[in-house]
């Protein structure tokens, strides 16, 4: 299950976070039935009382979301190292694990193999060990150091939201098209929810601070327009197998 030594796109247990979530849009949806039906019975004093409480749960509740934002921090972990992600009762980690990047036709691409890996010592001891997992969507980016985003131009291989096994993992290659002057290259995932925006400690809420990816450092060769990227962490990706389109 989640604890706070892992990375992940919460700084605060998931299932927590669900649960008070669902239980302040249930609560407000009753408020205010509760407050139209006073209103309407002309019981203002007991429709102020409900106003009243509608008002602490929302200070309380924007307090904690707000309050876990700014103890937020940006992690940025190097190649190989998983972000997690929480699926409530399981949790799914992701990491760069190859990158290479070339000129074609002019244009600069950068290719990235990321990976999906069902962790199965986080699952909870309710899940049946053998119970298969469907991804919720997830939305990727690429950052540079001018603070500019770039969505992938293809996506091969594995889809990103294949189901997986316990202890499963695949790989799904992005492929990015660059301007020439595009440095300091991170990837963000995250979840594409509303929702997220709303629920505490998840980095999508406002003013959270994000968990990046980094990029292998490329290393060119004499003259050429292609680039072999290495993880010196990892194995050696000159005999990595790219994911082939499905």
């Amino acid at each position: 299950m989640w604890h706070p030594g892992i990375h992940s796109n919460m700084n605060f247990p998931t299932p927590v976070a669900v649960l008070g979530f669902l239980a302040a849009v249930a609560g407000l949806g009753l408020s205010l039935l509760t407050l139209l039906v006073l209103l309407s019975l002309h019981k203002t004093k007991w429709a102020g009382w409900i106003g009243a409480l509608v008002g602490t749960g929302a200070v309380v509740y924007f307090g904690l979301l707000f309050g876990f934002s700014l103890g937020s921090r940006v992690v940025t972990l190097a190649p190989g190292e998983e972000k997690y992600f929480c699926e409530i009762d399981c949790h799914l980690a992701y990491s760069v694990r190859a990158g290479r990047e070339e000129i074609q036709n002019g244009q600069r691409l950068m290719h990235i193999a990321l990976r999906t890996r069902f962790d199965e010592t986080t699952t909870s001891p309710t899940r049946p060990k053998d119970a298969p997992l469907t991804p919720n969507p997830r939305r990727v980016l690429l950052l540079d150091g001018h603070g500019r985003t770039y969505a992938p131009a293809t996506m091969t291989g594995t889809p990103l939201t294949r189901s997986l096994l316990p202890a499963q993992s695949y790989e799904t290659e992005l492929v990015f098209r660059l301007p020439a002057d595009a440095t300091q290259l991170r990837l963000l995932l995250t979840s594409p929810g509303w929702e997220e925006h709303l629920l505490i400690g998840d980095e999508n809420s406002l003013g959270h601070k994000k968990t990046y990816l980094a990029l292998p450092t490329p290393e060119m060769g004499n003259g050429s327009t292609n680039s072999k990227i290495n993880v010196p962490s990892l194995r050696d990706f000159t005999q990595f197998s790219w994911p082939t389109p499905r």
